[in-house]
This record gives C-alpha cells, structure tokens and sequence, in this order.
C-alpha cells in the first residue's frame, strides 16, 4: 500500500507543517511515515517541499522518487515538482495560484488559498484547507484521525478555524 506525496508551494505557505500533520495521523492509526523536507535558503517566499511516504511495511528508504500524488501550492512549485510524479498518479494544484497547468493526465484543481481566505479569514490556513483536499483525495487517513492530528499540532485559540478549513478543503472535492 506504499503510497509517495510531495507537498510543495512557497516558504511560509506551511506545506511542511502539513505534511508533518499527514505523517502523524498515519502512524496514529498505526501505519508506517516518514517525512522528510527541503526549502531554499531563502525560508519565506523560496521554493519549498515536504515529501510523505506512508506504508504498512517498514520503511527503509526514506527518498520519494516517483511520487503517487504531487500538491502545487505554487505556479513556480507545479513547474519545478511534478515532473517525477507517478503516470497514474494525481497532481492537485491551487485554482488561484497556478494558473497554468503542467501538461498531466490527473489534475485536480482547488482554489485552495482562496476558501481559506473567503471562509477562514486568511491564507494562513491554505496549508489546512490543502490537507483537507489531500485526505480526501488520497483516502490515506480517516477524516476523524486528521482532525485529532491537526487539532493536537495547531495553536489551542485556532483549533477552531483549522477545523472549518480542513472540512473546507475536505468538502471541495466530489
């Protein structure tokens, strides 16, 4: 059940706290994760990717090499990240912020930053509301089990706008 994600954007966007979120709730419900991240010198406004495999063996090798779903906070990070992604993989990208979609058979697109901004109230909740999306997508972690991680990784006095977001981004996909 090896499955690979990369979650890439720009410094500041949180694809790495989101990631690392992801990562817990797989092992909460017992599985194997591994997380790794890499972002340019920059931090803030730089290129940025937080990597996942999740698997219900043991992990050996902890590198994403031909991820099975690619999330695309940014035009510049769906340019740079997707090229490696599975054939029958899913590349999700951000409907507002990349504007022109690589050239992929499997394209999900959601105005991710967008509902964050509109419903939530800002865009520091793109990463959640992108969480949201990937777990329903990739069907990796119940729903419940991503609330309880995302609930125990976020400030106390914003659990709940981080719950609206996740079922934002949840909800946005049929």
């Amino acid at each position: 059940m090896r499955k690979q994600l990369r979650l890439s954007g720009s410094g500041g966007q949180g694809v790495i706290t989101a990631a690392i979120i992801l990562a817990e709730a797989a092992v909460s419900e017992g599985k194997q994760a591994v997380q790794s991240q890499s972002y340019g010198p920059e931090a803030r406004g730089g290129a940025s990717k937080s990597e996942v495999i999740i698997d219900d063996e043991k992990i050996f090798h902890p590198h994403v090499k031909n991820p099975d779903f690619v999330l695309a906070m940014t035009q510049k990070a769906a340019d740079k990240y997707f090229s490696d992604l599975n054939s029958e993989g899913v590349l999700i990208l951000d409907d507002d912020l990349v504007p022109t979609s690589p050239n992929f058979k499997n394209i999900i697109r959601v105005p991710i930053t967008k509902l964050a901004v509109e419903k939530v109230g800002k865009s520091l909740f793109a990463n959640i509301v992108a969480l949201g999306v990937l777990v329903k997508v990739t069907k990796l972690v119940e729903f419940e089990t991503i609330k309880k991680a995302v609930a125990h990784r976020v400030p106390p006095h914003t659990v709940e706008q981080n719950m609206l977001a996740l079922q934002l981004g949840f909800d946005s996909v049929q």
